[in-house]
């Protein structure tokens, strides 16, 4: 069985691929069946299906803060 690897809202991740504007850095704004990433580049929003997103990520970089 693969590891489970759980996203939270305001999770810094890398990508395998950069953006168009140079920047491989996107923070996760929503989780779900499909995931709504920014670039911290340039501020570019994305819609990307669970799937994709998850084959795409090579790394978190900066976990968020989670409050309890």
């Amino acid at each position: 069985m693969a590891n489970f690897i759980r996203y939270h809202i305001g999770d810094i991740v890398q990508m395998k691929k950069p953006h168009p504007c140079g920047s491989n850095e996107w923070e996760v704004m929503r989780i779900g069946v499909d995931f709504v990433i920014r670039c911290c580049g340039c501020g570019h929003r994305v819609m990307i299906p669970r799937p994709k997103f998850e084959k795409a990520v090579k790394k978190i970089l900066k976990q968020a803060e989670e409050d309890v």
